[in-house]
C-alpha cells in the first residue's frame, strides 16, 4: 500500500508540474513564445505627438497576440542598434539607412517595409523660398545650405549621392564645402526648413512628403516656400526583426503585422505610413547603401584635407604666442 501511495503522489506532483510548466513558459503551436514584445519606433517627428499611435498600436498587438506589449520611442536610432544586440528589443521601425546599418551588425533584418503611394521609395527634396530664382541644385553653388541630420536617409545621404552622381562633389573633385559656402545640420526636417524661413540657409534637403503632406508644416509655411528639385529614389522605412528571433515568432510577428492591411488600415498608416509588403532585402536596401559609402568616403576626404589647414592654424597660434611672450620678456628686461 505504501509503495502504491508514493508511486501515486510522485505521478500527481509530476503531472502537476509539467501543468505548471506549460502554464508558464511553453506557448501553444502557432502563439508567440515571448511572454512579452517590445516594439521600437524611430521617432521621425516629436515624441510626445507619438504617444497616442504608440499606446494604440500597443493595444492593437496585445489584442492580436495576447501577449503584453510595450512600444517605446527612443531619442536614438542608437538605442534601437543596441537593443536589437542584447535582446531587449524585438520590433523596430527604422529609416533604410538605420536598418542598412543593423544589417551590417548583424542584430536585425527586414521583415517587411510600407509602401509610399504604392510604391517601395519617395522622393528627397531641396525646398527655398517661393522668391528665390533657384531652379535646380547647381544654382544653390556657393549657398549656404540646411540638411535635416548626418544621419538622415532623404534629408542628407540621398542628396549627396545626388551631388556624386552629378560629378558636383566627390574625391577627385572636393567635398560639400568645397560646392556650397556653407552646411548646416539640423535636429529633423522641420528644423531644416525652419533655417531657411528665418534666412539662414538658401535652401533645405527633405522628405517631399515635409511638404506635400500634413504632418509636419503648417498652410503658412508652406506657402513661402517651393520645390527647387527633387532626387531619389529613397527607399521607404522598413520594420527590422531581432535575428535571435526564433522562425516561428518571426512569421507569427509577420503575420500578424500584415494583417493591419485589412484588418486596421487606418492605424497601419498612422503608424507606419502605406500598406506593408514583403521586400527582398538586398535590393531594397541596395541605394541606401551606395549612399553611405558615398558619404564614408567623402568623410574620409574631408579629414585627410583637413589637416595641413589645421596645421597652419595652430603655427599661426604657435606664432601669435611666441610673439606675445618674446614682448612681454622684453617688456621685464627693459624695466
Amino acid at each position: 500500500m505504501k509503495i502504491k501511495s508514493y508511486f501515486l503522489q510522485t505521478v500527481y506532483g509530476l503531472l502537476s508540474l509539467g501543468s505548471f510548466l506549460a502554464g508558464t513558459s511553453l506557448a501553444e503551436p502557432g502563439e508567440l513564445s515571448l511572454p512579452k514584445l517590445k516594439v521600437a519606433l524611430k521617432a521621425n517627428k516629436n515624441p510626445e505627438k507619438m504617444l497616442e499611435e504608440k499606446e494604440k498600436l500597443a493595444t492593437y498587438l496585445k489584442e492580436k497576440l495576447n501577449r503584453e506589449v510595450e512600444v517605446i520611442v527612443p531619442t536614438s536610432s542608437a538605442i534601437i542598434l543596441e537593443g536589437f544586440a542584447n535582446g531587449t528589443i524585438d520590433l523596430g521601425y527604422l529609416s533604410s539607412t538605420d536598418a542598412a546599418k543593423n544589417a551590417e551588425a548583424d542584430t536585425a533584418s527586414i521583415l517587411l517595409i510600407h509602401l509610399k503611394n504604392g510604391k517601395p521609395h519617395y522622393d528627397s527634396v531641396w525646398l527655398s523660398l517661393k522668391e528665390k530664382d533657384y531652379d535646380s541644385i547647381e544654382d544653390l553653388k556657393g549657398k549656404p545650405v540646411a540638411f535635416a541630420s548626418p544621419t538622415s536617409t532623404s534629408g542628407f545621404l540621398i542628396p549627396v549621392r545626388d551631388l556624386h552622381e552629378k560629378k558636383l562633389i566627390g574625391v577627385d573633385i572636393g567635398g560639400l564645402e568645397d560646392f556650397f559656402s556653407k552646411t548646416i545640420f539640423g535636429t529633423g526636417y522641420v528644423t531644416a526648413v525652419e533655417k531657411v524661413l528665418s534666412g539662414e540657409a538658401e535652401a533645405a534637403a527633405v522628405s517631399d512628403y515635409v511638404f506635400l503632406g500634413e504632418k509636419y508644416l503648417d498652410e503658412g509655411q508652406k506657402a513661402k516656400l517651393k520645390i527647387v528639385q527633387k532626387q531619389g529614389p529613397v527607399p521607404s522605412h522598413t520594420i527590422c526583426y531581432r535575428k535571435s528571433l526564433s522562425d516561428s515568432d518571426r512569421d507569427i510577428l509577420k503575420a500578424t503585422l500584415l494583417a493591419m492591411n485589412d484588418g486596421d488600415p487606418v492605424l497601419r498608416d498612422k503608424v507606419f505610413n502605406g500598406k506593408l509588403v514583403e521586400v527582398d532585402e538586398e535590393e531594397h536596401l541596395k541605394v541606401t547603401r551606395e549612399a553611405l559609402a558615398i558619404a564614408e568616403d567623402l568623410e574620409k576626404f574631408r579629414k585627410k584635407n583637413s589637416w595641413p589647414q589645421n596645421l597652419i592654424i595652430i603655427l599661426v597660434l604657435l606664432g601669435i604666442a611666441l610673439i606675445f611672450f618674446m614682448r612681454r620678456a622684453t617688456a621685464k628686461v627693459k624695466s
